[in-house]
């Protein structure tokens, strides 16, 4: 096969990023006859080896980390109740929530033998997001004023624990800011759950 002269390019494809697609491999062999069997030959056998995972249809890693599979769904970040998890507002566990605007099926996936959970959003609502530095990657992740608007949004259910550490921390400023986004209606229900003193249910 002659796998050898191309492996290490490849590999070292997985050293500066935590997800490779397979179009970021097949530039690499491009030059070589009958391109694509050949890159689909040198992944199962990667793949096969164990020296990478498949994330998604397309994506690889080396890291045994399904959350991130939100870089397969750019633009997309990690929100719900993932992100009050991320942000320490509940201790209840959850899995990776993936809340992207590709046209795609949304609804539970098994990633790297792992739950995550696929939601969509319209592209106008992707914005609020920051980046938590894990093993080297930027992970994107709603910051706690999208959150609290998404946990709405989507219409889950805020207990008055959680519903009073989203409180606390807030940015009324930011969380303004962002509402200016949002429909009228949309904006009045996000607001009167902020200003009730009971859980949005």
């Amino acid at each position: 096969m002659g796998k050898e002269k191309y492996i290490k390019e490849v590999e070292a494809l997985f050293e500066k990023s935590p997800v490779v697609s397979y179009a970021s491999i097949e530039r690499i062999i491009k030059n070589k006859k009958n391109v694509k069997q050949y890159v689909k030959r040198l992944i199962h056998y990667l793949l096969k080896k164990n020296r990478i995972k498949r994330l998604t249809k397309g994506f690889y890693t080396k890291i045994e980390d399904n959350s991130l599979a939100v870089f397969c769904f750019k633009p997309a970040y990690l929100g719900l109740q993932d992100a009050l998890s991320y942000h320490n507002l509940w201790e209840q566990e959850t899995i990776p929530v993936i809340i992207t605007a590709r046209k795609i099926r949304p609804g539970v996936r098994k990633i790297l033998g792992k739950n995550v959970l696929i939601r969509r959003i319209e592209k106008k609502y992707l914005f609020g997001i920051e980046y938590d530095k894990q093993n080297n990657v930027a992970i994107p992740y709603s910051d706690i004023e999208k959150t609290f608007i998404d946990m709405i949004y989507f219409k889950e259910k805020i207990d008055n624990v959680t519903l009073n550490n989203l409180k606390r921390n807030i940015n009324k400023r930011m969380l303004d800011s962002y509402l200016k986004m949002y429909k009228p209606k949309i904006r009045k229900t996000i607001l009167d759950c902020f200003n009730k003193k009971d859980g949005y249910k």
